[in-house]
């Protein structure tokens, strides 16, 4: 299976600071893959990272074969980013945001019209969508962002805490939607969370990170295996532990 992000050696310092300390990822395309860890454990550095957004200290970064140091803009071709703390212009309703974003990748105006219903579909906001951003609540701007980065089909979506501010049902209804739009389009995720069960239940493989580092790898269900633990928050518990 073709690789679609290669991290070797990745460092990423701020001052003193190592905010990501040799980390080394190979994720496969098509997977869904998790980064676990706490607060400060250099997971969002890494996705702004392969997003082009940051440059490394040191190591590389190769999505789909480009570096993202030297070729940011062949990557940012192939790329949706959502941060966790995003916004939208809050003076178009939700219906004209997602056609704004998507002009950016239509090719013509039949295009710009599909991928617009696409995510007015995934966000789910039905008439709401008529309404201008500003009244949303936290959950229904997630919900259009979580839109907007899906609606691209982008070869990697990278989403910094998709389901943050978002109730369970529609938390439940968002991984659903990446997990669905994983497996029929062939998109590839990589997704970052505090919350193991979520990654637990959506990612088929996952990298445990501690202090800016990989402390264990592999899927939810051969990693439970392993430690003997009925959730991935058990395992990180004993990793962490013995790192």
């Amino acid at each position: 299976m073709a690789v679609a992000v290669d991290i070797v050696g990745l460092v990423k310092s701020f001052g003193q600071t190592k905010a990501v300390n040799n980390l080394s990822l190979r994720i496969s395309e098509n997977e869904v893959f998790g980064l676990i860890g706490p607060n400060g454990s250099g997971k969002t550095t890494t996705l702004r990272i392969t997003a082009t957004l940051l440059k490394p200290t040191s190591g590389t970064v190769k999505v789909f074969g480009y570096d993202v140091s030297s070729e940011p803009e062949k990557v940012r071709s192939l790329i949706s980013y959502l941060p966790e703390e995003s916004g939208a212009y809050n003076n178009l309703s939700g219906f004209e945001y997602l056609k704004f974003m998507a002009s950016f990748y239509a090719k013509d105006s039949q295009q710009l019209n599909t991928l617009a219903e696409e995510g007015a579909s995934i966000s789910g906001l039905g008439d709401r969508l008529k309404d201008k951003v500003k009244t949303y609540s936290k959950g229904m701007k997630r919900r259009l962002l979580v839109a907007r980065a899906l609606m691209i089909r982008p070869k990697l979506a990278i989403l910094d805490e998709p389901t943050s501010g978002l109730d369970v049902f529609y938390a439940h209804n968002v991984r659903d939607i990446i997990r669905e739009y994983s497996r029929k389009y062939n998109v590839t995720v990589l997704l970052s969370s505090h919350n193991m069960l979520e990654v637990q239940y959506v990612c088929s493989r996952v990298a445990l990170i501690n202090s800016g580092a990989v402390v264990e790898e592999g899927s939810p269900t051969g990693l439970m295996q392993k430690y003997d633990s009925s959730n991935l928050e058990e395992v990180f518990v004993k990793v962490s532990k013995f790192a």
